[in-house]
């Protein structure tokens, strides 16, 4: 089951980077950010009643806070705006960093360890970095923002998944995520004016991929996400993404007709070879 949640997870997030470079014409970061959360919200909300849900303790809500400003709230608004400036690919193997970063605050905060090569993992996947940064440079300015609002996703879902995993110890994945994603849509309110006029000119498509984003990528995604990290190490579940970004390239070319540059192609490659090594030496 564990397998299978991760699968879709990994489908969906993939999916969701493809939503979001379509919906980004529409509307702009932060009430995109605030629809698919509330949406989202509402989804987990009515499952969280149906189900009757117990309430966390206390001791968990500082974590849960954590998660959900982070992961849910600065994640959605910085990737939003980092794929106004950078093609759906190109974002999501940046972001994709996130796993190794994942595994040194594991390690760190969860006791998960540090194998040896792992450093090996993280020079490979900074070089990737690097050479997508290069690639981004050479397009100008505003990719080079779009790539460090990307990076800036990517820290913000590290230490978000860290938070989840603590919670999870004693609250169950559905109850965390509609939490989660509960306060990630509150730290988003400011953006509620916003997230009304645009939607009022907002064209059909970009409506629905706001809910296609709230219902699938946020409420389902998110879920089987919590299933699968309740049953593993942070770490080795944070390299299993590595999946996502080639699955976004195929997307985007196929829904959205972009591939990133060939430099970042590449560097891309090296991100992923750097996430796999360290996942391969998370299992040993």
């Amino acid at each position: 089951m564990a397998n299978a949640a991760v699968l879709v997870t990994v489908v969906l997030w993939a999916s969701a980077f493809v939503g979001i470079r379509a919906a980004g014409e529409d509307l702009s970061p932060g009430p995109l950010a605030l629809g698919r959360l509330l949406i989202g919200s509402l989804i987990l909300g009515a499952f969280v009643l149906a189900r009757r849900e117990a309430l966390p303790r206390r001791a968990e809500l500082p974590a849960i806070i954590v998660c959900g400003v982070l992961w849910f709230g600065v994640y959605n608004v910085a990737l939003n705006a980092g794929e106004q400036r950078v093609d759906a690919g190109t974002a999501a193997m940046l972001v994709n960093v996130g796993p190794i970063l994942i595994a040194l605050l594991a390690g760190f905060l969860l006791g998960e360890g540090f194998p040896r090569s792992l450093l090996v993992g993280c020079a490979v996947a900074t070089a990737g970095v690097a050479v997508i940064g290069t690639a981004s440079s050479g397009a100008g300015l505003s990719s080079s923002t779009g790539a460090l609002l990307c990076l800036l996703a990517a820290g913000a879902y590290a230490g978000g998944v860290v938070a989840q995993k603590l919670v999870l110890r004693t609250v169950s994945a559905l109850q965390t995520t509609f939490l989660c994603c509960l306060v990630g849509a509150l730290a988003c309110m400011p953006f509620a004016p916003s997230l009304v006029n645009e939607l009022g000119t907002a064209p059909a498509a970009g409506v629905v991929w706001v809910i296609y984003l709230g219902v699938l990528p946020t409420g389902l995604a998110f879920t089987t996400w919590a299933y699968a990290l309740a049953r593993t190490s942070a770490g080795r579940l944070g390299a299993t993404t590595y999946l996502v970004p080639p699955l976004s390239i195929l997307l985007a070319w196929v829904l959205l007709g972009e591939t990133p540059p060939r430099l970042a192609l590449a560097g891309g490659g090296l991100c992923l070879l750097g996430v796999a090594a360290a996942r391969r030496q998370r299992s040993t």
